[in-house]
C-alpha cells in the first residue's frame, strides 16, 4: 500500500484480516436527504446550460509543450489511492481528491478534494494552484463548484458520508463531473450510500467512472456494482483500494456484469472515439 492514513492503514489491515471469515456489510441505502436543486445535466450533450465562473484566455507556452494530446483525447494518470491526474489537450491538468501522501509530480492547475479521510484532502494545498474545489463546504450546506478553465468545465454534485459518530454528515462528499474533449468523467469521490434518482439526473451520462471499489470504507461491493449499472458510463476505473485481495474481491463481482481489462501501465489516452462498444472496467495498476 503506498498511500494512507494511519488510520486507515491500520483499519485496512484489520479488515484483510478477518476479511475470510466475515462477510461484507450490507449495502447502504440511497441518500434520504433532500438534495439542493440543481438542473439535470446529460454530459453527452456537454451540458447545455453556461457555467457560472469561466477563466482562460490564451494557453501558456508551458501547457503548449506539456499536453502532447490530439484535439479529442484526454490522458488519466493513476497516481495511487483516489488520486488521478487528468490532462486535457489544452494542457490543463486536473488531481483528484489531492492530499498530502500521494501527488502528481507536477503542479496541477485544478484540485478536487473530499474529507472522509486525511488521505482525500490536504490543508495545505501549493499556492501555486489556481483552483482548489473542496467537496464539502466549511460554511455548512452542500458544496457548489462550475467553472471552465480553457477546455474543461468542472462541476459537482453532492452527497452524504457516514460520520465518525456512527451518523450522517449531510454534503460532505461530492462526486466531481469534468467535461472535456466531448468526454464526461466522473470522480466518485468516498461515496458512502447508492445514488438516487435526482442525483443521477445532476451528473448526467458519464463516459468514464473513477470507482471507489474497497468494499468496505467506502460502500460495499454489491451497492457500487449497483451504482456503476445506475451510471452505464462505458468505461469504468477503479481506484482507492488497499490490496489485490479487495480489488479482486470487487473485480469477482464486477465480471459478472462488465467485461475487464488489465493494463501493464498506469495511464490511458481516452477520446469518444476510442469508448469500449459495451461497458469495460479497465484496472490501472497502482496503488
Amino acid at each position: 500500500m503506498r498511500v494512507g492514513t494511519m488510520l486507515e492503514a491500520a483499519s485496512a489491515w484489520l479488515f484483510l484480516a478477518a476479511a475470510l471469515t466475515l462477510a461484507p456489510a450490507p449495502a447502504a441505502h440511497a441518500q434520504s436527504g433532500k438534495a439542493p436543486t440543481v438542473a439535470p445535466d446529460r454530459c453527452l450533450a456537454m451540458s447545455q446550460a453556461p457555467p457560472r465562473t469561466r477563466f482562460g484566455g490564451s494557453t501558456p507556452p508551458s501547457l503548449v509543450q506539456l499536453a502532447q494530446l490530439k484535439p479529442g483525447d484526454v490522458r488519466i494518470s493513476y497516481v495511487g489511492h483516489s488520486t488521478f491526474l487528468l490532462e486535457t489537450p489544452r494542457g490543463v491538468r486536473i488531481a483528484t481528491d489531492y492530499n498530502d501522501y500521494a501527488r502528481p509530480s507536477v503542479i496541477p492547475e485544478i484540485v478536487t478534494m473530499n474529507r472522509a479521510h486525511s488521505t482525500h484532502y490536504t490543508n495545505s494545498p501549493d499556492p501555486s494552484i489556481q483552483h482548489v474545489l473542496r467537496g464539502w463546504n466549511p460554511d455548512g450546506g452542500a458544496a457548489q463548484h462550475d467553472i471552465t478553465v480553457e477546455d474543461i468545465r468542472v462541476r459537482n454534485v453532492p452527497t452524504n458520508i457516514r460520520s465518525y459518530s456512527g451518523g450522517t454528515d449531510v454534503w460532505g462528499n461530492s462526486i466531481f463531473v469534468f467535461e472535456v474533449a466531448n468526454l464526461c468523467i466522473g470522480h466518485l469521490g468516498h461515496l458512502h450510500h447508492t445514488l438516487t434518482t435526482q442525483q443521477l439526473a445532476q451528473i448526467g451520462q458519464l463516459d468514464i467512472v473513477l470507482v471507489p471499489v474497497d468494499g468496505s470504507f467506502t460502500l460495499d461491493v454489491a451497492g457500487m456494482v449497483e451504482v456503476l449499472k445506475a451510471l452505464r458510463a462505458p468505461l469504468m476505473i477503479p481506484m482507492h483500494y488497499f490490496s489485490s485481495y479487495t480489488l479482486e474481491r470487487f473485480m469477482h463481482e464486477a465480471r459478472q456484469v462488465f467485461e475487464v481489462e488489465t493494463s501493464d501501465v498506469p495511464t490511458v489516452v481516452v477520446s469518444r472515439a476510442s469508448l469500449p462498444k459495451t461497458p469495460k472496467i479497465l484496472v490501472l495498476p497502482g496503488n
